[in-house]
């Protein structure tokens, strides 16, 4: 079973939360936070920010760990370790990104009560994130092992 370790933002600006739309049609169509494989010897934070600028152009900062999440599909595992981060600057430009082949086709900032519609990933951003972040993520959270829809 292939193993991948990925790191994502969460990144928070005016009570409102980043978010990227996938989009391959008839394969998948979802809204993530920024992120994506560890590369190297790149700390967890430091690739979590690197895929926030790739995707959307924009310079973030990451904080603390907020979720650690396990996904298993039909190519093997994934680890993604979530972060709380604060945009730091630049403007949304999903037309820059190096990575070959992403599927990314929007990305926008929504508040708790405006998520898109359709699948937000972590699902938890439908809920409980909102929740814990008044709270003040005492600890990172470890969401269930599920199967990946991507």
């Amino acid at each position: 079973m292939r193993h991948r370790i990925s790191a994502g933002v969460l990144a928070l600006r005016d009570d409102r939360i980043l978010l990227v739309r996938h989009l391959r049609p008839g394969v998948h169509d979802f809204w993530a936070g920024p992120g994506g494989g560890v590369e190297g010897f790149e700390q967890l934070h430091e690739a979590a920010e690197r895929e926030a600028f790739e995707e959307t152009g924009l310079r973030v900062k990451a904080r603390s760990m907020a979720y650690i999440d396990e996904l298993v599909d039909r190519t093997g595992r994934a680890v993604k370790f979530w972060f709380l981060a604060d945009y730091v600057s630049g403007e949304i430009d999903i037309t820059r990104n190096p990575a070959l082949g992403e599927s990314i086709k929007d990305a926008g900032w929504f508040s708790e009560d405006s998520l898109p519609e359709g699948y937000v990933f972590p699902e938890i951003l439908r809920d409980g994130f909102w929740q814990e972040r008044q709270k003040g993520f005492v600890a990172p959270i470890k969401l269930p092992l599920r199967h990946s829809i991507f």
